[in-house]
């Protein structure tokens, strides 16, 4: 008997490929080690280097929000001279006691007058002023001035003259030379952060530059076959990268400076050319997506081929998939792909060492206390963050969980702060008073609050109350309400009670 072995038709071998891609999917591996969210920080702060970079020379145009990197002692007296502060007569104080309105004191006009920016040419001897203007020079024999208020102009042998009413204490009027920073000084230390009014001092000092401490490289990548540039078109089943352009933002809010790289498809290959330069072109990566352990996620790979990994799944919600390593001494964390993930992570994880390494002091977190009006449920063995709404309350704030998931890019710009739920509870009960974290500057308790879908027929009102001067009082608030509404089709009429407002005046 002769056996007989008959090619596999395509259609089998092609049939095959797509069963094992799929029992490869379904095999999901395991993360490294799933840590508390405090044992990720410390192991990451524990192998990085939080010192700040070395200096670098800018100009003081590129100089705001920079911080020192040595200390800054002024070279000049400021002001440089001894200069008037208001406009009138420099004159000797001595010659004018017991000057008042019933028996003025006569002083001659020397033949000159003193304006910013010249130097005077005639002394100031006994019963003499010269005319000065407000920054003036205050002329070799002076030591007060007058202001122009309290004097009259008055002839004396067809001469000008004045009559003083008013006597004048020594130094009257008058700035000295180094009366704000005198020659020497220390004006500024190290790690001082400049503001505007530093740079002015700066300027003051008659410097054009600074030497601060140089803001830390960040590379941006991201992953995904699915990722788009944004202005590209967009084809079926991809998506822009937004991620890369939140990431940059942030970080530039941090203090560090972004270098995007761009998004790379799912190719290892691709991938790691992108990590090797940007590992070599930066003093940090910050990779968004690719860190779970689905298909198709490729960063972790990479990341724990070419250094030491520290953490790979910490117990936060949302954020478990965060990647922490160094590579050549060099920080790289690799966040969640999903929009929100990947902010939560990188402001708890990332944003602190960028700061560290641009001199910046930690950020000081800010929090109030609200009342939560509804359960939250949560997932035991997690801690959870969940993104909220303020509204004032009758006794305190009243916080609105914003239920769009991690996925929506929308939801952290739209929350006000957030809110913890401990790993070991199921859920957070209506009623609870919880301590909420704000994020960013809340500038104010709104007014409205919409929770719901999407409404046309809210698009409408809010736009006719934002074109209010200020708040519109709740009769003129209700009148547009009313109106808007009874304006939008009866197509629509469904539109009208899928929201739920929530209004304080």
């Amino acid at each position: 008997m002769t056996a007989r072995f008959e090619p596999k038709s395509a259609e089998h071998d092609h049939a095959a490929d797509i069963l094992a891609a799929i029992r490869r999917a379904a095999r999901q591996e395991q993360f490294l080690e799933v840590v508390s969210a405090e044992e990720a920080r410390t192991r990451f702060t524990r192998n990085v280097d939080l010192s700040p970079l070395p200096g670098e020379t800018v100009g003081l145009s590129a100089a705001l929000g920079r911080v020192l990197a040595c200390d800054v002692t002024a070279s000049i007296d400021v002001p440089p001279f001894d200069r008037a502060n208001v406009d009138g007569f420099a004159l000797r104080s001595a010659d004018t006691v017991g000057a008042s309105d019933a028996a003025p004191r006569r002083f001659r006009l020397n033949g000159e007058v003193i304006v910013c920016g010249h130097a005077p040419a005639l002394e100031v001897t006994r019963g003499c002023a010269t005319t000065i203007a407000t920054g003036g020079v205050v002329p070799r024999g002076a030591d007060a001035v007058v202001m122009i208020e309290h004097t009259d102009l008055v002839e004396e042998g067809g001469m000008p003259a004045i009559n003083v009413r008013r006597a004048v204490a020594p130094g009257q009027f008058i700035s000295y030379a180094g009366s704000d920073i005198a020659r020497g000084e220390m004006v500024l230390r190290r790690k001082t952060s400049l503001s505007s009014r530093e740079i002015g001092m700066l300027a003051a000092c008659g410097l054009a530059a600074v030497e601060v401490v140089r803001k830390p490289t960040v590379a941006v990548l991201s992953t995904g076959d699915e990722l788009v540039a944004p202005g590209g078109a967009l084809p079926p089943g991809r998506v822009y990268d937004s991620n890369g352009a939140i990431i940059a933002a942030a970080i530039a809010e941090a203090g560090g400076e972004p270098v995007p790289f761009g998004a790379f498809p799912d190719d290892e290959a691709a991938l790691e050319r992108g990590m090797r330069a940007a590992l070599a072109a930066c003093d940090m990566v910050v990779l968004s997506g690719g860190t779970s352990k689905g298909a198709g996620d490729l960063s972790h790979r990479i990341v724990s081929k070419l250094g030491d990994i520290l953490v790979h799944g910490v117990a936060l919600k949302p954020g478990k998939p965060l990647c922490l390593a160094v590579i050549g001494g060099k920080p790289v964390a690799v966040l969640p792909g999903f929009p929100t993930s990947a902010i939560f992570t990188f402001h708890a994880f990332v944003a602190p060492v960028i700061r560290a390494r641009a001199g910046l002091t930690p950020e000081a977190a800010r929090s109030i206390e609200a009342d939560v009006p509804v359960r939250i449920a949560s997932e035991l063995g997690r801690k959870e963050f969940v993104l909220v709404a303020l509204v004032a309350g009758e006794d305190r704030p009243v916080a609105f969980p914003i239920g769009k998931g991690s996925g929506a890019v929308t939801s952290f710009s739209q929350a006000d702060g957030f809110l913890e739920i401990d790993a070991l509870a199921e859920a957070l009960d209506a009623g609870t008073r919880s301590r909420v974290s704000l994020i960013g500057q809340v500038a104010g308790m709104p007014d409205l609050v919409v929770m719901g879908s999407h409404c046309i027929a809210l698009d409408v009102v809010l736009g006719a109350l934002a074109a209010w001067a200020g708040s519109p009082p709740p009769s003129v608030a209700n009148a547009i309400l009313r109106r808007c509404i009874s304006s939008i089709p009866q197509a629509g009429s469904t539109t009208r009670t899928c929201c739920v407002l929530v209004w304080h005046w």
